[in-house]
């Protein structure tokens, strides 16, 4: 892959301050090496547009066009630490964007299935992660709300845009012991980052995590903006 980029510690520090601030919600204290290490090693500036390069290593989003951003940088090592990734571990993410959550995941897992329902924005960040050497994440343009059951069971699901509830069909393509990791809420209103969890017998919890706001998940099933 890539390797450490001019602004990476300052965003790695940034990254652990906001875990103090937020373990009080979140109940970590640090996240995985293995995360701490991927966000190290991915560079986020070749993931913005040409005019955001300054700011690709500041701890808060981005636009990357079609009215969709980049995350925070914590907000992105969250998401994967909250997922628990083992080494081998396949993971499907709804909502590609830049690519840029699909990269950090690609590092300490097997393999990457992301689902992107704007089709130039996923054929940007395949490029992209293509260029950058990873052979370990797969595309497809749809509705992510329905995942991608083709490759289902995952051992866990991340989802990078706002949906009004959690989607029945990508609760079932989790592994039982698998984790789904779901900002849920109304565009410009309360949202909340939601941990559910499918015991070994089947059974579903849910969590919330911390408050957030998130650009909305679009398609027939979307928030309604």
């Amino acid at each position: 892959m890539s390797g450490e980029t001019p602004g990476t510690e300052r965003m790695l520090r940034d990254i652990e301050r906001e875990v103090r601030l937020t373990r009080h919600l979140t109940g970590r204290d640090h996240f995985a090496p293995g995360v701490m290490a991927a966000m190290r090693e991915v560079p986020r500036d070749v993931f913005v547009g040409e005019g955001m390069r300054a700011f690709a290593y500041d701890n808060g989003p981005l636009p990357i066009g079609h009215g969709q951003t980049i995350s925070q940088p914590y907000i992105v090592a969250l998401m994967t630490d909250l997922l628990d990734p083992d080494p081998d571990d396949v993971i499907l993410e709804v909502g590609t964007g830049s690519g840029y959550q699909a990269a950090v995941l690609a590092q300490v897992v097997a393999q990457v299935y992301t689902v992107e329902i704007i089709e130039a924005l996923s054929s940007v960040a395949m490029g992209r992660l293509a260029a950058l050497g990873y052979r370990n994440v797969s595309a497809r343009v749809g509705d992510g709300y329905f995942g991608w059951p083709e490759h289902a069971p995952y051992d866990g699901i991340v989802v990078t845009a706002a949906a009004p509830n959690i989607p029945p069909l990508l609760v079932e393509q989790l592994k039982p012991g698998a984790r789904l990791v779901i900002p849920l809420g109304e565009p410009y209103f309360s949202q909340q980052l939601m941990l559910v969890e499918k015991a070994g017998d089947g059974v579903v919890s849910e969590k919330v995590v911390l408050p957030v706001a998130f650009v909305p998940l679009t398609g027939s099933h979307g928030v309604k903006t």
